[in-house]
């Protein structure tokens, strides 16, 4: 994975991190483990699928679907 890459991925897993704990009234704690154990997560990561390019909002839509039924949509 490219620098460029990894900043990406640093700043949309805090927006999302701000968005968890808005979302389920989260500390920062929980947020986090909560991202960084999802499947959302992995595939923000894995350069070839390539969800690093979109927004914050359009990935926490999946990642909320995740958490809420357990399941990638």
């Amino acid at each position: 994975m490219t620098q460029d890459i990894q900043f990406q991925v640093e700043c949309l897993a805090a927006e999302l991190a701000e968005m968890l704990m808005s979302e389920y009234d989260w500390d920062i704690r929980r947020a986090l483990d909560e991202l960084y154990r999802s499947q959302t997560f992995a595939k923000l990561n894995d350069p070839e699928c390539g969800l690093y390019y979109q927004g914050a909002v359009y990935i926490f839509q999946f990642l909320k679907n995740e958490i809420e039924t357990g399941k990638l949509a």
